[in-house]
């Protein structure tokens, strides 16, 4: 079973939504979450499926797509993140990701979402 690295504040602070964090919970969010490879070509998410993951691209050229829609709906980079609307809205997934080449994900999980990051998404 592989070893999960957690991100770095450095990788961390590179992501735009990110940035509006304060140090000290940019530093608690990081310890939060894991670094994962990704192989080209493998799902993420699928549409449908329950969310339980929130995940910022650290590495590598994601799509994220409909199934029966007419191909990617767009394309997600380094610094884009994905899976907030099935936690903030808690629906399931409301599209599928998938690596188009090796790819660097950091993910974290309900809680830590909640604990952290829920705020940035919320109605001012």
């Amino acid at each position: 079973m592989p070893r999960f690295a957690t991100a770095t504040v450095t990788e961390l602070s590179q992501i735009g939504l990110l940035r509006e964090l304060p140090g000290e919970q940019l530093t608690k969010l990081a310890r939060g979450m894991r670094r994962g490879e990704v192989a080209a070509g493998s799902p993420v998410v699928l549409q449908g499926d329950e969310g339980d993951h929130f995940y910022v691209v650290l590495k590598g050229l994601l799509a994220v797509s409909n199934p029966g829609g007419l191909g990617p709906r767009r394309v997600l980079r380094p610094g884009d993140y994905f899976g907030e609307v099935a936690l903030v809205m808690d629906v399931p997934r409301t599209a599928s990701v998938t690596a188009l080449t090796p790819t660097t994900l950091a993910s974290c999980d309900r809680a830590t979402f909640d604990e952290f990051l829920r705020p940035l998404f919320a109605d001012d």
